[in-house]
C-alpha cells in the first residue's frame, strides 16, 4: 500500500483545521468542566474550608437545622426573591433532602405514594419510585409524613404504614426494605401514621418503633438486617437523635411517655426517664449542647432542660436544670443558636388543620429558660382578629446569621439572629391558600419548600451569585389561593382535642338541640300550612318544616355554640332532612308508578349534600362527625314504619310529630353505633 504525499499548502490547511477543531474541543471541555464544577463542586455559598455535604436529613447534617452556607441576602426585592421553579407534587408532609444537583422528597397522588428525585435547579423529574397505595387520601392528614435521608449513595425512606425502604440514590432502584410495624410488632407512634424520618449514623439506620423489646431498632445500612433492638416503651413521632457525651456516641429517643438514652454501637439502654402516663405524643426535635438536652412538648406542656450524666450506672437519672410552661412545640421544632432558643410557643392544645395555630414566636435563654423577647399576640386567628403581621408556627433554618422561616400560612420570612429583639428583615407569601407543616431546607442558596399541593425552589442568596442564564419567576407569579379561615367563620367554639371521641354528655347535648330544632320546625311549619287550601296543606307543611329544619341544623352549630359557650354539633339534622325526601320516595313508590326524576333526584341531592358534609368536616378537623353519614341505616326501617302508621291526609299531627322524632332518633343513633363499633 502506497501513500501520496500531501502538498505543502494543503498540509498547512489541514493542520490549521485540526488546530481549530482541537481548540473548539478544548473550549467545550473547559466550558462543560466549569459548569460541572459550578454545579457539583464549587459552591460560592460555602466557606472555602468547608466541604459541601448538602442537606442529607430532615434537620440537616448535624440534626439541628443549621446550614454552613454564607452569602444569604439580607433583604429581598419588593416582589419577593426569585423563584426557580414550582411543581405539583401532591399530598404529603415530607420535606426535601439535597445532594449535588438533586433533591428528594415523598408525595402521593391518586395512583399511590412515591419517592421523587428532582433536578435541584429546574425541578424536572429524574426518577420516581412507587412504594405503596395512597394513605388516607380523603383523611385529615393525607399522604406520607416522614422525610427521606441520604447516606453513602443511598436514600432511606419511611412510609406511613411502617415500610422502611433503601433505594439507590442515583437510579431509584430498591436495595432492601423492612416493615417496622409488622417485623417488630410496633404499635406506638403509628396512630396518625408512621412519621419518624430515618436517622443514619456510622452505617446504622436508627428507627423508633415502640414494639415489645424494640422501642428503638438499629438496622445495617448495607442490607437492612437488624443490628440491635432495645427498650419496651411505646414510640411517638420524633425521629431518633444522635448525640455525643464525653466522646461516647449515644442515641436519644423522645418517645411517647419517656426520654431514653441508648448506646449507639450496642443498643444498651443506659437511661430511661419517665415523662408521662397514658396517651401522649411528641413530634418536635430535642436540642442538645453538651451536656444539656432540651425538650418541648405539645398540649401546652412547656419545655424543660436536663443535664446528661457523664457516666451511666444502675439508677442513674437525668438532672433537671429548669422546667417552664414557656415554649411548647408541636409539629415544628425550635432551633438553638449561640445559647438562645428560637421557636414558636403554641398555645393551642394541638396544631389545627383548619387554621393557623395560636401562640407566640419567642426567643428564650437555653440555660435558664428566661424569655428574651416574643412576637405575636397569641390570639386565635378568627375573622375579626388580624394576625397577618405575626410570624406564627414555622419551620426554621439557621444560616449566615439569619433565620429563614416558612410559617403555616405559606409565608417565607427572613429573621436576623438577635437575642435582644425580633428583627424581621423580609417576608413574602410563596405558598398561600392552605396550611403547611413541612419544614424548609437550604441548599446552594436556594430554599426548597412545599405544602399539600405544590413544591417550590426559592433563591435567597445574594443576587450576584445567581447565574445570569437562570430563568426565574416572581413570587406573585406562583399559583396561589387566598387562605380562607372557614373555621373562624363557622366554628364559634371548636373541640379542644380534635381526635378525642365525643363524650356521652356531648352526644346527648347534640341530640337534644338538634331534635329540638326539628320539633320547633315541625310546629312552626303548621302556621303557613294552615293558611293554604286543604289539598295543599300537607305539601306546604312538608316544604316549610324541611326548609326550617335544614337551616336550623346548618346554623345551629355556629349560633348555639356561641350562645352556650360549648361545642354543639347540629349538622346531623341537615343530613336527616336531606334524607327525608329519599324516605318519601320509598314510601311513595309503594303505591304509585315510577318517575325517573321523582325517584332518583332526591337520592342524588342527598349524595351531594353528604359529600359536602364530609369535605367540610374534614376541612374543619371534625374527625369523628363523619359517622353520622351512617344515619340512613337506622332511619330507613323507622321511616317505612312511619309510612305504615301515619295517615296520608293532614290529620293526627301529634302522632306525625312523634314519628318524625323517632325516625330522627334512629338516624342519629346509627352514627353513635358506628362510632362505638369502630372506636
Amino acid at each position: 500500500m502506497t501513500f501520496e504525499p500531501v502538498p505543502p499548502a494543503r498540509g498547512i490547511i489541514v493542520q490549521l483545521r485540526q488546530a481549530v477543531w482541537l481548540l473548539l474541543l478544548l473550549s467545550l471541555l473547559t466550558c462543560s468542566g466549569s459548569l460541572f464544577a459550578q454545579s457539583d463542586a464549587a459552591n460560592p455559598f460555602l466557606p472555602a474550608d468547608v466541604k459541601e455535604v448538602g442537606w442529607p436529613s430532615v434537620r440537616g447534617l448535624h440534626f439541628d437545622a443549621h446550614s454552613p452556607e454564607i452569602h444569604i441576602a439580607d433583604n429581598w426585592p419588593s416582589a419577593g426573591p426569585p423563584v426557580l421553579w414550582v411543581k405539583e407534587l401532591g399530598q404529603g408532609y415530607s420535606a426535601f433532602v439535597a445532594e449535588g444537583n438533586r433533591v428528594y422528597t415523598l408525595g402521593q397522588n391518586l395512583q399511590g405514594q412515591y419517592v421523587y428525585c428532582l433536578d435541584a435547579r429546574s425541578g424536572k423529574e429524574i426518577w420516581k419510585y412507587w412504594y405503596d397505595w395512597p394513605y388516607e387520601l380523603a383523611g385529615v392528614y393525607p399522604g406520607p409524613r416522614a422525610t427521606p435521608t441520604l447516606a453513602a449513595g443511598r436514600l432511606l425512606f419511611a412510609g406511613p404504614s411502617g415500610l422502611l425502604g433503601c433505594l439507590d440514590a442515583e437510579n431509584g432502584k430498591l436495595i432492601w426494605s423492612r416493615n417496622l410495624v409488622t417485623d417488630f410488632k410496633g404499635d406506638g407512634g403509628t396512630g396518625f401514621g408512621y412519621a419518624c424520618s430515618p436517622t443514619v449514623v456510622d452505617q446504622l439506620v436508627i428507627m423508633p418503633v415502640g414494639g415489645p423489646g424494640a422501642s428503638l431498632v438499629a438496622l445495617h445500612l448495607k442490607d437492612g438486617k437488624t443490628a440491635w433492638q432495645a427498650g419496651s416503651q411505646p414510640a411517638s413521632y420524633t425521629p431518633a437523635m444522635p448525640i455525643t457525651r464525653e466522646g461516647r456516641k449515644l442515641i436519644v429517643g423522645y418517645l411517647e411517655n419517656a426520654l431514653v438514652l441508648h448506646d449507639l454501637k450496642t443498643g444498651e439502654l443506659l437511661l430511661e426517664h419517665e415523662l408521662s402516663e397514658g396517651y401522649d405524643e411528641h413530634s418536635s426535635w430535642p436540642l442538645y449542647r453538651e451536656p444539656y438536652l432540651w425538650i418541648a412538648a405539645p398540649f401546652r406542656a412547656g419545655s424543660q432542660l436536663y443535664e446528661i450524666p457523664s457516666e451511666f450506672e444502675k439508677g442513674t437519672t437525668l438532672k433537671n436544670i429548669w422546667r417552664s410552661r414557656t415554649m411548647s412545640n408541636d409539629v415544628l421544632s425550635s432551633v438553638l443558636v449561640e445559647g438562645h432558643i428560637y421557636g414558636f410557643d403554641i398555645f393551642d392544645q394541638q396544631s389545627k388543620t383548619q387554621r393557623p395555630s395560636r401562640g407566640k414566636f419567642r426567643c428564650i435563654d437555653f440555660l435558664t429558660g428566661n424569655e428574651l423577647w416574643e412576637q405575636g399576640s397569641g390570639r386565635p386567628e378568627r375573622s375579626n382578629n388580624d394576625t397577618s403581621d405575626e410570624i406564627g408556627q414555622a419551620g426554621i433554618i439557621v444560616a449566615d446569621g439569619k433565620l429563614i422561616l416558612l410559617n403555616e400560612r405559606g409565608e417565607l420570612i427572613l429573621l436576623k439572629i438577635n437575642p435582644e429583639e425580633c428583627e424581621i428583615l423580609a417576608r413574602c407569601s410563596v405558598l398561600a391558600g392552605e396550611l403547611t407543616w413541612t419544614p424548609p431546607i437550604l441548599h446552594r442558596g436556594c430554599v426548597y419548600l412545599r405544602n399539600q399541593s405544590r413544591a417550590a425552589c426559592i433563591y435567597v442568596g445574594e443576587p450576584e451569585f445567581l447565574p445570569t442564564q437562570q430563568q426565574t419567576l416572581r413570587v406573585d407569579e406562583i399559583p396561589q389561593e387566598q387562605y380562607v379561615d372557614w373555621a373562624g367563620q363557622i366554628l364559634s367554639i371548636e373541640p379542644e382535642y380534635a381526635f378525642d371521641l365525643p363524650s356521652q354528655s356531648w352526644l346527648w347535648n347534640w341530640f337534644f338541640w338538634s331534635s329540638g330544632l326539628l320539633l320547633a320546625s315541625l310546629l312552626i311549619a303548621l302556621v303557613p300550612a294552615s293558611l293554604v287550601r286543604v289539598e295543599r296543606r300537607l305539601f306546604t307543611w312538608v316544604i316549610c318544616y324541611r326548609t326550617l329544619a335544614f337551616l336550623g341544623g346548618a346554623l345551629g352549630t355556629t349560633w348555639i355554640s356561641a350562645w352556650t359557650r360549648d361545642f354543639v354539633f347540629t349538622w346531623p339534622l341537615c343530613l336527616y332532612i336531606a334524607f327525608d325526601p329519599v324516605l318519601a320516595v320509598v314510601q311513595f313508590r309503594r303505591s304509585q308508578q315510577r318517575s325517573l326524576w321523582r325517584d332518583y333526584l332526591p337520592l342524588f341531592v342527598f349524595a351531594g349534600i353528604s359529600i359536602c358534609y364530609f369535605l367540610l368536616c374534614r376541612r374543619l378537623s371534625l374527625v369523628f362527625e363523619w359517622a353520622f353519614l351512617a344515619g340512613p341505616i337506622g332511619a330507613l326501617p323507622l321511616g317505612l314504619l312511619e309510612a305504615q302508621l301515619s295517615k296520608e291526609k293532614f290529620s293526627g299531627i301529634c302522632f306525625s310529630l312523634i314519628l318524625k322524632l323517632i325516625t330522627y332518633a334512629g338516624f342519629y343513633g346509627s352514627g353513635i353505633v358506628v362510632l362505638w363499633l369502630k372506636y
